[in-house]
């Protein structure tokens, strides 16, 4: 594993933070308080780790045992397959230099960096999926904002977006069904850029699931490159 991938895989712990992240018996372990895998998943600390220990540890906490496979956990990654833990979400991690994003003006009353998030940001949320659960992942990141979009004067998405160790991480991009396809989502990322620019950020990430054509295309149109992936296995309980 590449040291930028190691460093982007902080990025993400750091800019989407689980309540409690803590090492125990070669596990990173992740109390996620229902805020999604990313947040609840555990990863292996130390290549002798037993994966027992990580399942009792998970479901002390009341959590069904999950783990998320980084590149270079190939060996981790059989020992659950040979244990029936299916996959679940393949990732693809993107990024690109901020500069990419900051050298087009965003046209006025386009798109605005507002924290704390407005009801009306909520509601965008709400109807993607996003509910207070990972509204309240967002709370606990350090160093962000949120991005509201409006598009024909009205509401059109929303986006949050973290920085950690001048990288910013943008996470639950939403745009409303009827204000797709009009340019909604490149003009958050580039809010988004410019905000984290400011900030002294260099870099910009993205993560996105594989199954998410539409996407995907999204972002490598904008100009993200692959930096890396990884995946979740679950247990079949």
């Amino acid at each position: 594993m590449t040291a930028d991938l190691v460093q982007l895989y902080e990025v993400i712990d750091q800019t989407w933070p689980a309540a409690r992240r803590w090492t125990e018996n070669g596990w990173t372990l992740r109390d996620g308080q229902g805020g999604g895998k990313r947040v609840s998943a555990a990863s292996i600390a130390d290549p002798g780790a037993e994966i027992a220990q990580a399942e009792d540890a998970m479901r002390a906490m009341g959590q069904k045992p999950l783990f998320m496979l980084r590149q270079g956990d190939d060996a981790l990654d059989q020992a659950l397959e040979s244990r029936e833990y299916r996959v679940v979400d393949p990732v693809n991690l993107y990024g690109l230099p901020i500069e990419k994003l900051t050298d087009i003006p965003i046209p006025p009353v386009t798109a605005f960096e507002i924290w704390e998030p407005l009801a009306i940001m909520l509601e965008i949320w709400a109807k993607g999926g996003v509910g207070p659960d990972r509204i309240n992942v967002m709370h606990r990141a350090a160093h962000k904002t949120a991005i509201l979009s409006r598009w024909k004067e009205k509401p059109g998405g929303v986006a949050f977006a973290a920085i950690h160790d001048g990288i910013c991480m943008v996470h639950a991009v939403e745009v409303l069904e009827h204000q797709r396809g009009m340019g909604v989502g490149k003009w958050m990322m580039r809010r988004a850029a410019i905000w984290a620019q400011a900030q002294g950020a260099t870099q910009m990430a993205v993560l996105c699931t594989k199954a998410n054509e539409p996407a995907n295309r999204f972002y490598q149109g904008l100009g993200f490159v692959k930096m890396g992936d990884y995946h979740y296995r679950q247990s079949v309980e």
